[in-house]
């Protein structure tokens, strides 16, 4: 079947809530993939900084293929090796004694509001509920995560929200310190808004949203459902910070390709977690909790990846600063950590996405449009940075820029 014909089927029968190019992939390996042509795309959006060790790895590859011929899926009422295993790791990883296993980054997401309110209302009583969360955060569609997402773009058409929610700017502490009350239960918030424009949280900032959760008695909730996993040359990005959250949540990256997420906090947190007060059918499915295991071995074996991690973003970072001095009036500034980076364009980036795609390369918009998005692999070579920008120069060369609109791809 041809491109054309497979692209109407989808948009005959499958629901129109993406904007999709018109490209219909059929394989991966490494930093590439190809299309039902043939034709070879460079893929520095990684399915959205999900693929962290490059499409088809070997070892994750193997670890499915062995756990779907024994196990693909029992209830949560029983046991099983590769939950435990994955359990294992994360702890002994992170600052959590205990974690949850869930499905995405919206469900985990979910998942740690939940814990939030349960856990701070039998401590405190009813009336701490409130949630405050920061301008131009994302953390998930779903309706409770929807609610603490800071951009009123994806709120359209689903109001009423969830009640009982704050929204600050981010980086600025006097503000949190203001909208703190004698109702609030947490803050979230993310070490890097990837969605909100790839907006990076300032070290003082963060440092200081501890200890204010600290001295008024209040949950500081960390989404990483982006920024975890290696993204950032770290495992997880509160590394970087020199403090802990109370909770945690992943996705994303975790399964290097296979959708898993996970809730992730403190022993007194994670008993209020009672049977009964949560649950997920498919959370911590064998199958996916094998690939995730295979994930984390590979990232933490030695160390390597994430050391190599750091080198290559300096790599990209330098060579992206170059596009920048080379075209001063179309880009305002490069930021990011690790492989999550972004260009801020002085005008919509869609057209440059497009014409990147035509020439083979995957790249993504953030925030309002304008944020071009670069979240390769963690195995990117600087052979495939170096063919990577130079697209994206010719692309620079070649795209007439349109004004900024209020749209992210």
């Amino acid at each position: 079947m041809e491109d054309r014909d497979i692209i109407k089927l989808s948009e005959k029968f499958i629901m129109p809530t993406y904007s999709r190019y018109p490209v219909v992939l059929r394989k991966g390996r490494g930093v590439r993939v190809w299309d039902v042509n043939g034709k070879e795309y460079i893929d520095f959006l990684a399915g959205i900084a999900v693929n962290v060790l490059g499409h088809c790895p070997r070892k994750v590859v193997i670890a499915v293929q062995k756990q779907v011929q024994r196990l693909i899926h029992v209830s949560n009422l029983y046991y099983t090796e590769p939950q435990i295993a994955l359990a294992k790791i994360l702890i002994k990883n992170s600052f959590a004694d205990r974690v949850f296993f869930c499905n995405s980054g919206t469900e985990a997401n979910e998942g740690a509001l939940k814990l939030a309110r349960i856990y701070m209302k039998n401590k405190l009583g009813e009336n701490r509920f409130e949630f405050i969360s920061t301008l131009n955060s994302f953390h998930g569609r779903t309706y409770g995560s929807l609610s603490v997402t800071g951009q009123e773009k994806y709120h359209h058409g689903f109001e009423p929200l969830l009640e009982g929610v704050k929204f600050v700017p981010f980086n600025d502490i006097d503000a949190l310190k203001k909208a703190i009350s004698d109702k609030t239960c947490a803050v979230i918030l993310e070490p890097i808004q990837a969605e909100g424009g790839v907006n990076v949280a300032e070290k003082e900032y963060l440092r200081a949203v501890r200890e204010l959760c600290n001295q008024r008695g209040i949950l500081l909730i960390f989404d990483e459902v982006q920024t975890g996993i290696g993204r950032t040359g770290k495992l997880f990005a509160y590394e970087h910070y020199g403090i802990e959250p109370d909770i945690m949540t992943l996705a994303k990256g975790l399964g290097g390709g296979i959708p898993i997420g996970a809730i992730l906090t403190k022993e007194e947190i994670a008993q209020a977690f009672a049977p009964k007060t949560h649950a997920s059918t498919f959370g911590g499915n064998p199958v996916a909790c094998a690939a995730a295991v295979a994930t984390l071995e590979t990232i933490l074996e030695d160390g390597y990846l994430l050391d190599y991690c750091g080198r290559m973003s300096k790599y990209l970072m330098k060579k992206l600063n170059a596009i920048k001095e080379k075209y001063p009036d179309k880009v305002i500034e490069v930021r990011g950590m690790g492989l999550l980076i972004g260009m801020e364009l002085a005008h919509n980036g869609v057209e440059i996405v497009k014409k990147c795609l035509e020439k083979g390369l995957l790249i993504g918009t953030a925030g309002d449009g304008s944020v071009l998005r670069f979240t390769p692999p963690l195995i990117v070579e600087k052979e495939d940075i170096d063919e990577a920008v130079s697209i994206l120069d010719k692309a620079f060369k070649e795209v007439e820029f349109e004004e900024r609109l209020p749209e992210s791809l």
